[in-house]
């Protein structure tokens, strides 16, 4: 008898997730993620379009409740788009919802990353902070 493996295949945009291979690649090219950051990021896809709240994507990935005062689904969120961004820099995958949670979000370019950028001086490059009287 032959078997044959079967494996989910994921697609946001761009992004392709193969859990049952700890697999993720993005533009075709694969992306190196730990186990926990492919479950987000897997999450994610799953649930792109819609904002998941942090209790929510706690619960799924580690497994527990979320305490108030854990930072875990905003650190690694923080390690995912990181990396996303190392792989496609024009996009801006994952938007956090203050409040909420967060939702994936593979259509928008740099366009739009642009338009919705804060303005404030702290929020530029370092040389721009010098340049605006900021040290």
């Amino acid at each position: 008898m032959e078997l044959t493996h079967e494996t989910e295949v994921l697609r946001a945009g761009d992004l392709e997730v193969r859990p049952g291979d700890h697999l993720a690649l993005v533009g075709g090219r694969a992306l190196s993620l730990s186990v926990r950051e492919l479950a987000l990021l897997t999450e994610l896809v799953r649930r792109q379009g819609r904002i998941v709240p942090r209790e929510e994507l706690y619960a799924t990935v580690w497994g527990a409740p979320l305490c108030a005062a854990d930072r875990s689904v905003d650190v690694y969120v923080h390690k995912l788009r990181s990396k996303l961004a190392r792989a496609v820099p024009e996009c801006r995958f994952i938007h956090t919802h203050f409040g909420f949670g967060y939702r994936l979000e593979p259509e928008h370019s740099a366009d739009f990353v642009g338009k919705h950028r804060p303005s404030h001086p702290f929020h530029k490059g370092a040389h721009n902070r010098e340049q605006d009287g900021y040290r």
